[in-house]
């Protein structure tokens, strides 16, 4: 069997920077073993499969280890190929997802991803993340990851985490924020529960990352960035209980894959 697959650059505005992920078209679903197999073959972060319905695409996320409920860059990814390689002509693209439907919207150059927010709540600091981090948290908040606040954009770059002690954590990951320098908020996202130990650019993230920093800073309009070693830029609008992110994303790479 013979694939297309395309590798698409999400939050980035250029090659080499944002986070890379593997989108394949299907006209109808693989075994789940199959489409497991091809992103663990991939080895990126997250591979998007998504299959033509009525209302729009079936959209699924899998890391090379697992599926995953919500993943924000390879949704921003998927509609830059819909839009812009397989030419689809609407404006909204619908997609319907384990974690109900999603919607991203073409303005310029820019897509808008319409996301359910989830927001966090605060909690006792696990040891693990503490001693996994390498520093105790200002705070430390749960929705469907650990949401870890330090005091400063310079405390977030600096940690260099115990995966394996993070991996032991029931959430699917760790994400560490800060006021930012030049941004509203710094973050950085580590998932090793999930197999993958440090996301370059994490847009599922953000929808708990904006409500926390909404109600902060009293502002519902944020602009955030992700401060791997990547890198990439997000930019945040929280809308009751939807957020609305915004970022560009380019084709790195189109391939054929057999099997």
């Amino acid at each position: 069997m013979k694939l297309k697959q395309f590798q698409v650059d999400a939050f980035a505005s250029r090659a080499f920077e944002g986070n890379p992920a593997a989108v394949c078209p299907l006209e109808s679903w693989l075994e789940d073993d199959v489409l497991q197999a091809i992103a663990e073959e991939n080895n990126l972060s997250e591979t998007a499969f998504f299959v033509p319905t009525e209302k729009g695409f079936r959209l699924r996320w899998f890391t090379p280890a697992r599926e995953v409920d919500l993943c924000g860059h390879a949704t921003l990814a998927s509609a830059h190929v819909i839009f812009e390689i397989l030419g689809y002509s609407r404006e909204v693209i619908t997609f319907e997802t384990r974690s109900g439907e999603l919607f991203v919207a073409r303005k310029g150059k820019r897509l808008e991803m319409d996301f359910p927010a989830a927001q966090p709540k605060r909690c006792e600091i696990p040891e693990a993340l503490a001693l996994g981090l390498g520093r105790r948290p200002i705070e430390v908040l749960a929705a469907d990851d650990y949401l870890a606040v330090f005091d400063s954009e310079a405390s977030v770059r600096a940690i260099t985490p115990n995966h394996a002690l993070l991996s032991q954590l029931d959430l699917r990951g760790v994400i560490v924020t800060a006021p930012g320098t030049d941004v509203d908020f710094v973050s950085r996202f580590f998932a090793p529960r999930v197999g993958v130990s440090e996301d370059p650019v994490t847009g599922s993230a953000h929808c708990e990352l904006a409500p926390y920093w909404a109600g902060r800073l009293g502002k519902s309009f944020l602009s955030a960035r992700q401060v791997s070693s990547r890198g990439g830029s997000i930019t945040c609008e929280l809308k009751a209980d939807r957020v609305i992110l915004s970022g560009e994303a380019v084709t790195f790479m189109e391939a054929e894959i057999s099997f």
